[in-house]
């Protein structure tokens, strides 16, 4: 994958103020807040900066958590994983592989096959229906 950099101006002209704070600034949406936390339709979730494809609806489950939850990427290599210390927390905070971008965090208490639940804002993503 071609890495995307862009300055900060720039990323401030294509986002919105919102989309800006959660992903460039680590900000998070409140829960239940979000445009696709019970979003229910078929598709796939890209990355609102960079257009990388991210997650598929069919790995997408109701976590109770008000966040849009999902077992597994797309693929391993679309998102990269870094300790997140802030708030006091230790937690694993997931980025786009592509460009950086703050995604949300992954935790190990999701449902088989992974086990895993990545918890995203829905800020950070851009959801495109299947056809």
């Amino acid at each position: 994958m071609d890495k995307v950099t862009r300055t900060d101006a720039q990323w401030r002209s294509q986002l919105s103020p919102e989309e800006y704070a959660v992903t460039r600034l680590k900000h998070t949406e409140r829960p239940f807040t979000g445009r696709y936390w019970d979003n229910a339709l078929r598709g796939t979730y890209v990355c609102v900066c960079c257009g990388t494809p991210l997650f598929v609806s069919d790995t997408k489950f109701d976590a109770g958590c008000g966040w849009p939850s999902y077992f597994q990427p797309v693929t391993p290599d679309c998102v990269r994983e870094q300790r997140d210390t802030s708030h006091g927390m230790v937690r694993t905070e997931v980025l786009c592989a592509t460009c950086q971008a703050h995604l949300g965090h992954v935790f190990p208490d999701g449902p088989p096959p992974t086990g895993l639940r990545y918890c995203m804002n829905s800020l950070s993503m851009r959801f495109i229906p299947a056809e």
